[in-house]
């Protein structure tokens, strides 16, 4: 299923990105990343580079010209990056859905259920999403491009 359904299904709604708004978007990741790395917590450290991992998918999908819409935006941001990226980018989405699940846990269910090792390993992810994120926005967007 491409965007076109998306649209059709109103999962996704017309959007134009901004230079502005991918400077801030990309601004906050880096807070965030930093704030990650900076926090203690394992279950936090995980929930933080979680967020900044969805700023990213947000980027991708704004710079493609929607945004989401409805319920599950999280979800549908997420499950959007290699339908805008390309299938390049399949495996981060589907991590990333499977942190996004855990995250919810271990935010509202169960504290502590991260190890330090999951909240490092997501934190790489997040800083690769990052690099990617900003060279393809460079390659296809490069009037909203940092």
């Amino acid at each position: 299923m491409g965007l076109e359904e998306w649209v059709a299904n109103r999962w996704v709604v017309p959007h134009v990105a901004t230079r502005e708004e991918v400077a801030e978007l990309l601004a906050a990741v880096a807070v965030d990343l930093e704030t990650a790395v900076a926090t203690t917590a394992p279950a936090w450290r995980f929930a933080i580079a979680y967020t900044a991992g969805l700023r990213l998918c947000t980027v991708a999908l704004n710079a493609s010209g929607h945004r989401a819409a409805g319920e599950r935006k999280h979800y549908r941001t997420i499950a959007a990056l290699p339908l805008v990226m390309g299938d390049s980018a399949k495996d981060t989405a589907e991590y990333l859905e499977q942190c996004s699940r855990k995250r919810h846990e271990v935010t509202y269910e169960s504290v502590g259920g991260v190890s330090g090792e999951e909240a490092d390993e997501l934190v790489g992810v997040v800083r690769e999403l990052r690099d990617t994120v900003v060279a393809w926005l460079s390659r296809h967007h490069p009037a909203i491009a940092p």
